[in-house]
């Protein structure tokens, strides 16, 4: 029967425990092995010129059973060397003192500590090697080189706390210098068998509690499958695993066997942030366990339904009976076991492509008729200028407020993609660059709720105007008026026109004081709020909202958000931007909502319906006023440009976010 069969089910007395300890050093069949599996040539260890010290010599006492001797630190080493299966091991055609350098004469000074470079030696062969005959030469060394170099910025090749002097773990702690076996011993999976208790004889009360896991369990059992210390932790760059490397490194790891539970984890805002290589978040480890990890139906598991608040607690203080049923791993996929989220995703792509859909085709029919009638010089109206009062060459649009609520907004919005954005398409190249730039996950977070709040400001003094405005002029307010923003049939009738216009069936119809698409961009923002805010809002007190609804709400929320957010910034940066300035009368630039007012001749042009009518009521000089200053229409210019180059920016950073670039 094979050592595995023997291996422990459940914790045995330690004298079994420290015979298996025993033959798994003997045997030191690690997928750690790796490390020293090099076959070196004879030449590279020549006989040593001192015939005292060749290997007969040395194994007269090490090939002693039990040999043992008194260390530097007092404590006995065990110094037995069995000769037989050291000629088996990969070192089996060196000498003694090819590694026991400082080993000079025999007997050997006693009460000092041996000590045995295995780094420098092999780096050194390496060396030779890559002169001799370049890196073609023992190629398996150069792997070992490299497993080296991530060894050295391992926590095991760090100085011990209680001894700065030595490392943690050198490679003789993994590897039995003595019987390192040949590499075609690692193709047997069972030796992974023996992984955890190697490393257990450093980590005893770690494998005590790894015994008792599900993992463990496995293990006892014989599957070779189950996760060992080194699937977790990795071989040689094992890294800390409190701090931000160790703690990804170690999720990124458990996703090698759970690969489905690490995609729907990366999915979530705790995924997304450990994606862009931060340890803050939650990590598996941090709600199913680690050492002690059980299954999710064992009682004593640390996301069992019993157990799941208290675990939420660990990072969540203020948790409440909500948590319990947020889904970590929901995905939009799955319509049986996550029927909610797949409706509010299929909702959320139905709203999206019906958006872009129509006003994407409406930009593209649009330019290219405004492209058409440029062409042929059609369409273009002119007024007589000697009859305005005179330097009255442009019509007052928007008041400072106006354009002051306009810039707050396009900024706040600016800067809630840029955060939000880079979390969301966290599996970008270009994410980790700019969460990097932000300053790390906490100050983004601090970042997207500072744009939030300058967003929602706008917003709300903005209906609170509205109100005061509405309640002073109640009985002469006109709700469907040609001032009012409120959506009529003339707005039908007059995009019913414009498509006509577009095929070439009609005229360019003349529009009144805000046109239809104007009117859409006005309310889209209250949809948006609607959906972006509630979310975000439920999203930035979770305590509060698993206080009175359940935690799959959280999952609703974080699609309806990141949905919408990416409706808001493509419209605004493609449909928006052609509206206002990409189309053929107004590129590049249009700097009416910045200088507050437009040329008379193209406000004519765009809403000839009120031009006429203030005409005709003698009230167009109430709004006429001279040119913007030259340093006016220069610092608007500068304005624009930038804040359309950061928009274009913004599109881009989308695009490439939906190509996984």
């Amino acid at each position: 029967m094979i050592l595995a069969n023997r291996l422990p089910k459940a914790p045995h007395p330690l004298t079994l425990r420290t015979h298996l300890l025993f033959f798994a050093k003997i045997l030191s069949v690690l997928l750690l092995i790796t490390a020293s599996q090099v076959p070196l040539s004879s030449s590279a260890f020549a006989e040593p010129e001192n015939p005292k010290l060749r290997n007969e010599k040395c194994l007269k006492c090490h090939g002693k059973e039990n040999y043992s001797r008194e260390g530097a630190n007092g404590e006995r080493r065990q110094l037995h060397v069995t000769a037989e299966a050291f000629k088996e091991s990969v070192h089996g055609g060196r000498d003694c003192v090819n590694c026991h350098t400082d080993i000079v004469k025999i007997p050997h000074k006693k009460g000092v500590d041996r000590k045995v470079g295995c780094v420098k030696c092999h780096q050194d062969l390496w060396k030779e090697a890559q002169l001799e005959s370049g890196n073609g030469k023992n190629a398996r060394l150069g792997v070992v080189v490299k497993q080296i170099e991530s060894y050295m910025h391992s926590i095991h090749s760090r100085p011990n706390i209680d001894d700065q002097s030595r490392t943690n773990a050198t490679c003789y702690n993994c590897h039995d210098a003595h019987y390192i076996t040949p590499i075609d011993s690692i193709a047997n999976p069972e030796n992974r068998l023996k992984i955890p208790f190697v490393c257990g004889e450093c980590h005893t009360e770690v494998l005590d509690t790894y015994l008792t896991s599900v993992h463990g369990q496995e293990i006892g059992n014989g599957n070779t499958d189950a996760a060992v210390c080194s699937d977790c932790h990795s071989t040689h760059g094992v890294s800390d695993p409190h701090d931000a490397t160790g703690r990804v490194a170690i999720t990124e790891n458990c996703g090698n066997c759970h690969t489905d539970n690490l995609e729907t984890y990366t999915e979530t805002y705790h995924g997304k942030v450990t994606k862009l290589g931060y340890g803050e978040t939650a990590k598996c480890y941090d709600c199913h366990g680690f050492h002690g990890i059980k299954r999710v139906d064992q009682e004593d598991s640390k996301v069992h339904n019993g157990n799941r608040l208290e675990t939420c607690r660990s990072c969540h203080e203020n948790a409440t009976a909500g948590y319990v049923t947020f889904q970590p791993h929901g995905n939009t996929h799955d319509i049986e076991k996550y029927p909610v989220m797949w409706f509010a995703s299929k909702g959320m792509i139905a709203l999206l492509l019906g958006t872009f859909a129509f006003f994407w085709l409406h930009s593209a029919l649009w330019f290219y008729r405004e492209y058409q009638d440029r062409k042929h010089g059609k369409d273009r109206p002119h007024i007589m200028t000697e009859d305005l009062p005179q330097g009255k060459t442009h019509f007052r649009r928007f008041s400072r407020w106006w354009r002051l609520a306009h810039l707050i907004g396009a900024l706040s919005i600016m800067t809630l993609a840029l955060t939000g954005l880079t979390v969301l398409f966290a599996q970008s190249s270009w994410a980790p660059l700019v969460m990097e730039l932000l300053g790390g996950p906490r100050s983004a977070a601090i970042i997207h709720r500072v744009g939030a709040i300058g967003f929602m400001g706008v917003f709300f003094i903005h209906l609170i105007y509205f109100a005061i405005h509405i309640g002073r002029n109640w009985s002469t307010f006109q709700w469907f008026g040609p001032n009012s923003l409120v959506p009529n049939w003339d707005d039908l009738k007059d995009a019913i026109a414009m498509f006509k216009w577009f095929f070439g069936m009609a005229p360019r119809p003349v529009l009144d004081h805000f046109s239809y698409w104007e009117k859409f961009d006005y309310w889209a923002p209250f949809w948006g709020m609607t959906i972006i805010g509630v979310s975000g809002v439920m999203m930035w007190f979770p305590a509060v909202t698993a206080s009175f609804l359940p935690g799959w709400v959280f999952n609703v929320a974080a699609i309806v958000h990141g949905e919408e957010a990416i409706l808001a910034v493509v419209f605004l940066f493609t449909v928006h931007f052609f509206n206002n300035h990409f189309r053929p009368d107004k590129f590049p630039l249009d700097v009416t909502m910045f200088t507050g007012s437009v040329p008379l001749e193209l406000y004519m042009h765009e809403h000839r319906r009120e031009y006429d009518r203030l005409l005709a009521s003698g009230e167009l000089d109430k709004y006429l006023v001279d040119a913007p200053s030259q340093p006016m229409t220069r610092g608007s210019k500068i304005l624009g440009t930038t804040l359309i180059v950061i928009g274009l920016t913004l599109l881009m950073l989308v695009l490439l976010g939906f190509l996984g670039v």
